[in-house]
């Protein structure tokens, strides 16, 4: 499964070890991030088991969202070498 993220420091180590990480924002009240979020992580670490499958509540760490300019969720950031490659939102 993925690692759920509680601080903006822990987060840029990750970025900095991580040669590739996704990155999955969402929310106590998103519905969709329920469903959403247990399909793509298995789905990641069935197809891609190197990359690093993390996650953010933006309600509980309003600063990593703040750090990504993350406004909704769901929203998905893949990294690659600690720079955003791909991001898709709601």
């Amino acid at each position: 499964m993925d690692t759920t993220l509680n601080d903006l420091d822990e987060l840029n180590a990750r970025l900095q070890e991580e040669t590739a990480m996704v990155l999955y924002f969402s929310s106590p009240s998103c519905n969709v991030c329920h469903v959403l979020r247990p399909k793509l992580m298995q789905e990641l670490e069935q197809a891609y088991p190197a990359i690093g499958r993390y996650h953010a509540d933006i309600a509980l760490t309003p600063e990593i969202a703040a750090q990504f300019q993350v406004f909704s969720a769901p929203t998905i950031i893949v990294f690659f070498e600690g720079r955003e490659f791909i991001r898709k939102g709601r």
